[in-house]
């Protein structure tokens, strides 16, 4: 009985999650496969920009019951672009966003954008990695930008834990903050993947973080989808 009720969740899940791949805007689903297991997702199949490969991980996991996701969507353009162009519009996007120091440099070698540089914020070296990943003709992102230590700021765990408390998207009760020497560890659960994100971005925020160690698991709040279906009629 409880592997045929597994195997109906996994249906169920990996149904939702082309479904909800059909909705997003940003997203073409006809190029996308999916498959469930346990509430693990793989997406496989192609993506026309590597900000489509992005925004489909996203999507899958915004649906109910999903716990993991392995992105293996190849990016395949419909109109190639040289890494020059590529390269020029990289220089282009970090210049113009102020919070990227002028440290940060892209170097493009067949559609692959490797990042490097020195940040003294760890948001900073993620919104470096999301400017770039727009660009049209980019494959994929290695982001190898370093954090440099900064002076020890004081009571950095209590900072992170009134973050998160303050956050309305983040169930804080149920997560744990440890730092030691940079590293911000998250432990504990989430109910959505939604949740684990936001609590990763809001410790990243903190002074003197150099990483997010993100150990939380998603474990989604038992509801069945005949409840979702009623609820909505």
């Amino acid at each position: 009985m409880a592997t045929a009720n597994l195997t109906d969740r996994d249906v169920e899940v990996r149904r939702s999650v082309m479904q909800q791949l059909e909705w997003d805007p940003s997203v073409d689903a006809g190029g996308i496969g999916v498959t469930a297991k346990y509430g693990s997702v793989t997406l496989t199949g192609f993506a026309n920009s590597y900000a489509e490969k992005l925004a489909a991980e996203r999507a899958a996991k915004r649906v109910h019951g999903v716990r993991a996701v392995a992105n293996d969507i190849e990016v395949r353009l419909k109109l190639g672009r040289t890494d020059a162009d590529i390269a020029a519009d990289a220089a282009l996007a970090l210049k113009i966003h102020g919070a990227i120091p002028e440290a940060v440099q892209a170097a493009v070698h067949h559609g692959h954008v490797t990042l490097t540089g020195t940040v003294s914020w760890l948001f900073q070296k993620q919104q470096a990695e999301r400017v770039v990943a727009h660009i049209r003709g980019v494959r994929h992102v290695i982001n190898h930008i370093v954090v440099g230590p900064r002076a020890a700021e004081r009571d950095v765990q209590k900072r992170i834990i009134q973050a998160l408390h303050r956050n309305a998207d983040i169930e804080a009760a149920h997560i744990t903050v440890h730092v030691d020497g940079g590293v911000a560890r998250l432990t504990g659960t989430s109910r959505t993947w939604a949740q684990r994100d936001a609590a990763e971005r809001a410790a990243a925020e903190a002074p003197g973080v150099t990483m997010v160690d993100n150990q939380l698991v998603v474990e989604p709040a038992s509801r069945s989808f005949e409840t979702q279906v009623d609820e909505l009629c």
